[in-house]
Order: C-alpha cells, then sequence, then structure tokens
C-alpha cells in the first residue's frame, strides 16, 4: 500500500504524517526481571483532528506459542506533537500510574526518543527511564524500546513490527 500524506494534516505535523494510521502487528517483550520473553500482538492507532498534535493509542497482549492471545497485556495513551526547534514530543500515561514525556528528533520516517521525565504514582513498580526508536521500513513500522527499572540499568524491553492497516 503506498503511503500518501494526508491533506487534512495541520502543516506543522508533515515531519510525522508517515507515522499517521493504524498498525498491527507482533513483537517480543523481555527483561532481566522476567522469568522469559514472551511474544505479543499489538494495535496502535495514530491520528489527528486538525490540530496541531497527534493522538496516540496503542494495546498489546501476550501470546502463546501458536500465536493466539493469552491475555490483555499493556495500554498507553497520549499525544504526539512537533516542538520548535524540530523535535518530536511523545507524552503518554499508563494505566498503571506511570506518565513519561519523550522527546527527540522527528528525522524522515524516524523517531528516536528518550524520557526528558517519568512520574509514577506511589503504588506504581519503579520505572526509571526509557528509549523509543520507531522507523518505516518497507512500509512496516519497527521499533524498540529499552527501559530502566526495578534496580536494572536502560535495557532493551521490547521490539515490534507493525503493519498499516486500513
Amino acid at each position: 500500500m503506498a503511503f500518501q500524506l494526508d491533506p487534512d494534516l495541520p502543516p506543522d505535523l508533515a515531519p510525522l504524517a508517515w507515522i499517521v494510521g493504524r498498525w498491527e502487528g507482533a513483537g517480543v517483550v523481555g527483561y532481566p526481571t522476567m522469568p522469559q520473553s514472551f511474544n505479543f500482538g499489538q494495535e496502535l492507532e495514530i491520528r489527528h483532528d486538525g490540530r496541531p498534535f497527534l493522538h496516540w493509542s496503542s494495546r498489546t497482549w501476550l501470546l502463546d506459542t501458536d500465536g493466539q492471545p493469552i491475555r490483555q497485556s499493556g495500554t498507553e495513551t497520549g499525544f504526539l506533537r512537533i516542538v520548535p526547534g524540530g523535535e518530536a514530543e511523545l507524552l503518554l500515561a499508563h494505566p498503571t500510574g506511570i506518565i513519561e514525556m519523550y522527546f527527540g528528533p522527528a528525522e524522515p520516517a524516524k523517531l528516536s526518543l528518550r524520557t526528558d521525565s517519568v512520574v509514577r504514582s506511589p503504588h506504581a513498580k519503579e520505572y526509571n527511564a526509557g528509549t523509543r526508536h520507531y522507523g518505516l521500513v518497507d512500509g512496516d513500522l519497527m521499533w524498540v524500546m529499552d527501559m530502566a527499572a526495578m534496580g536494572t540499568p536502560l535495557t532493551s524491553h521490547l521490539s515490534a513490527q507493525l503493519k498499516r492497516v486500513g
């Protein structure tokens, strides 16, 4: 499917036009504090309503060895925008009591983001920092996340390959 620029996309968001849409696929989650790694499914929707930011909504679920859903996993919602200087900000809230603010350069078909701040409720698990890298590769959205949490320094945590749908 060829990518076409949405004519209703605000001009400020042009550097992010490649990521707008609905994406589905699968990936791998693991971390030193987990007993084993798991495959997961993901739906990611990035849309706009004409204002100079994008709505971000993601949900994931763990998969068994046959690729069938086991249970719901992560959910995040937030906003992605371009700020003065050409950088992107990604603001995410999680139902686990964590709010993250990422920032980094918005390049053609590539985002490299790191946390500027992490806010945790008193009952949330320890989570201190993260990096996320998103890229458009042969029409697919590839992404990886490293995380610093629970006494472990920045370490690989998630990766996925998503296809544009709809």
